[in-house]
């Protein structure tokens, strides 16, 4: 199906199930233990699967110059040992920045270089801790500040609009300053973990992974195999936020070790190895800009960003949201990219807007503050309907504005003292206010749907649900398509035999998987229609019938014996190219800061989400107060420490690297507003998943001066960094 004209009335508009706050379809099987994730397989074929343990470099950079694994293979159990050297021809994943089976070359710290297999995982954990690994370590490049004047320019990245310096240099009010955002890790509750079995030449793996053709893909690249040989299964998912978009060490040290053992390998990556391992957002550095009139109106807008990566990887976009969230005729977005010998960077929630945002919106308090303005008026006094960059280009939606007046409202933002003037006992207390922006992306995505004799429903697509509530909001498209109850429906994820699906990540996967069963069901109902010779866009499918005229049949009995099976994809035309599609929102935070110990509480988090339609608002809250609670990780207490001497992030396990506990995290609120986009999909909704997480460390941020009256720049919001600036007690 083409998506290329404004969704007009359809199906999914009768909002019988669709939009519906219903419980998650696989809900109890989680909460039982009865949803099999990937380490967690024990059925046939992997009943008897041996257990792998990872060897990650002892260097961030330079060479193996000897591998000693004499003692580690006389050691009890072990069944074989995979090095670089015995692994076979290995090609590099197309997703993949760096080789996921280091040697004789190191490109990090903790880049698996074996991988010992053995009965149990004792045996393979004790035989790995035999091994001995000769290395002649090589200068790396660890610390971005040190790098910073080396950083490239990424072309593609830069964006101008008018004459920004010259505007800039003009404005009567100006305000320059830099900001700091750390290296973070996705810290999810599963970590990366696979069971990889072989038939002949043909490789299953059960896995944790949110993009399954990326990775069934990428995992045939690798081995050189043709793209039907290798299967990923990937049902149920414990979190990824990125960290799982692509082929990890453990799908593939797995498939490899399971060849070399000759029967099923299971391989977790232990919680100190991982985060070194895998992917983790960048650190950035961000200049910003902005020059204004007196009465407020931004003139001039200017954002340029640092990061680093491997020498063949990207930046991070931080200056994304800049291009499209304020008005201003002169604007300037510039990326610039060092090369830095850490482990890979790459997705994390939110890529690009979540720390672009962390900066900009204290950017934009501090310029209001300069101005003598309010801040919601401030973002109020330069919101425009159109692209800034392209006049003429308008929103398909955009409530910016309501998102902040309302959310003003609720939250008692006329209650908000000057900085510093607050007080609750020895508690200094503040509210801060950021908005929120996440582009609306969207892409192909496809699926098949039975119908069967007894008028049951079963849809199959590769699509993950990786907490999200992907199952349910599936389940509830094709029971609204058909005319079904959500009970009658059977959904079936995660798998690469199914069509090929948008997967999870960049807050695309709910409206385009959602899109993609629509048009799969409109095929079905096409083809119920055909079968009783009646037109199908006449035909009314509810109750778990077909009605046409004066003519009734079950749907059952329209299936027959045989059933009925229809497969189509949504592919999306030049909407977005003709409109910016772009979600909204507004974060508003109280909190208190204890005036002797430097201590940030927080005591109140609302936000204010304009989304286009909400499938189901129980998930989509659920979401939204997770990515509020990962904003106040970011905001308060995440960071990976970097050593700067050793190359490698030192806090790489949950006792170091901090995240918010119950305990840290206030009473939230979520307000969904009214809003459809036709212009987005016939679904007529968006992403929200990302949307919760942009803005909220700022607006924390935001919220702490208005308590202190210290101005903090570089995240995470740590009480040293104002300890000893903050006012004596009464």
């Amino acid at each position: 199906m083409k998506f290329e004209t404004p969704a007009t009335q359809n199906p999914i508009d009768q909002l019988k199930v669709v939009g519906q706050p219903l419980d998650r379809v696989e809900g109890r099987l989680k909460t039982t233990g009865q949803a099999p994730y990937a380490y967690e397989r024990r059925d046939s074929p992997v009943a008897d699967a041996a257990y792998g343990h990872i060897i990650g470099a002892g260097i961030a950079k330079g060479r193996i110059t000897g591998m000693h694994l004499e003692a580690a293979r006389a050691a009890p159990g072990v069944l074989a040992i995979v090095t670089a050297e015995n692994a076979g021809p290995l090609d590099k994943g197309k997703m993949n920045t760096v080789r996921l089976l280091g040697g004789p070359e190191v490109d990090h710290y903790h880049q698996a270089v074996a991988l010992v297999v053995a009965e149990t995982f004792e045996q393979a954990r004790d035989a790995a801790g035999l091994v001995r690994i000769d290395y002649a370590p090589a200068e790396g490049a660890y610390d971005l500040a040190a790098a910073r004047d080396s950083a490239e320019k990424v072309d593609q990245s830069a964006s101008a609009t008018g004459d920004f310096a010259g505007a800039f240099a003009a404005a009567p009010v100006q305000f320059d300053a830099t900001y700091t955002t750390p290296d973070q890790t996705h810290a999810m509750m599963e970590p990366h973990a696979s069971v990889a079995f072989w038939e002949e030449d043909r490789v299953t793996v059960w896995t944790s992974s949110q993009m399954i053709a990326w990775g069934a893909s990428d995992l045939a690249k690798t081995l050189r195999l043709p793209r039907e040989k290798v299967r990923l299964i990937s049902p149920y998912i414990g979190g990824g936020f990125g960290g799982k978009l692509f082929l990890r060490a453990d799908a593939l040290l797995a498939a490899l070790g399971a060849r070399a053992a000759g029967r099923a390998v299971k391989v977790a990556l232990p919680r100190p190895l991982m985060i070194n391992n895998t992917t983790h957002r960048p650190a950035t550095i961000q200049r910003i800009r902005i020059g204004a009139d007196p009465q407020g109106r931004i003139t001039a807008i200017g954002h340029e960003s640092w990061s680093g990566d491997q020498k063949d990887g990207g930046p991070e976009t931080a200056v994304d949201q800049t291009r499209l969230l304020y008005a201003g005729a002169n604007r300037l977005t510039q990326l610039r990219l060092a090369v830095l010998d850490l482990p890979e960077g790459n997705s994390m929630r939110a890529p690009g807007e979540a720390p672009g945002l962390m900066a900009l919106e204290i950017a934009i308090d501090e310029m209001a503050e300069k101005l003598g303005l309010d801040p919601v008026e401030f973002r109020i006094r330069n919101d425009t309907q159109e692209d800034p960059n392209q006049p003429g280009r308008r929103f398909s939606q955009r409530q910016l504005v309501e998102c902040l007046r309302l959310g003003a409202e609720r939250f008692g933002w006329d209650r908000r003292r000057a900085p510093g003037q607050a007080r609750d006992g020895r508690w200094l207390t503040g509210l801060g206010v950021a908005a929120a922006f996440r582009n609306n992306m969207v892409t192909k995505s496809g699926a098949r749907v039975r119908l069967d004799a007894q008028g049951l429903v079963t849809v199959e697509t590769d699509m993950t649900d990786i907490g999200t509530g992907s199952y349910t909001i599936i389940a509830q498209t094709a029971a609204e398509m058909m005319g079904v109850g959500i009970e009658r429906v059977t959904v079936k994820l995660g798998d690469s035999s199914f069509p090929v699906s948008a997967g999870s990540g960049g807050q695309w996967g709910a409206n385009s998987a959602t899109a993609g069963v629509y048009a799969a069901c409109v095929k079905l109902r096409e083809a119920v229609a055909q079968r009783l010779g009646v037109n199908s866009a006449d035909a009314v499918f509810e109750g778990g019938d077909i009605r046409s005229g004066n003519r009734r049949v079950a749907l059952a009995e329209a299936a027959g014996a045989d059933g009925l099976v229809a497969e189509d994809s949504i592919e999306f035309g030049d909407l977005d190219k003709q409109y910016q599609q772009s979600t909204f929102g507004a974060h508003f935070v109280e909190l208190a800061v204890d005036a002797a110990t430097g201590e940030t509480r927080l005591r109140r988090m609302l936000a204010v989400c304009a989304a286009g339609r909400i499938l189901n608002p129980k998930t989509a809250r659920s979401q939204v107060i997770g990515a509020m609670t990962m904003g106040v990780g970011a905001a308060l207490m995440e960071e990976l420490a970097v050593d700067t001497r050793q190359g490698a992030f030192i806090n790489h396990d949950l006792a170091l690297y901090e995240v918010p506990v119950h305990a840290d995290v206030p009473h939230q609120e979520v307000i969904f507003l009214d809003e459809v986009d036709p212009i987005s999909s016939p679904m007529k909704a968006k992403g929200v998943g990302e949307l919760g997480l942009c803005g909220v460390a700022a607006a924390i941020a935001n919220a702490a001066y208005n308590a202190t009256g210290i101005r903090l720049r570089d995240y995470p919001l740590t009480l040293d960094k104002h300890l000893d600036r903050l006012p004596a007690l009464a």
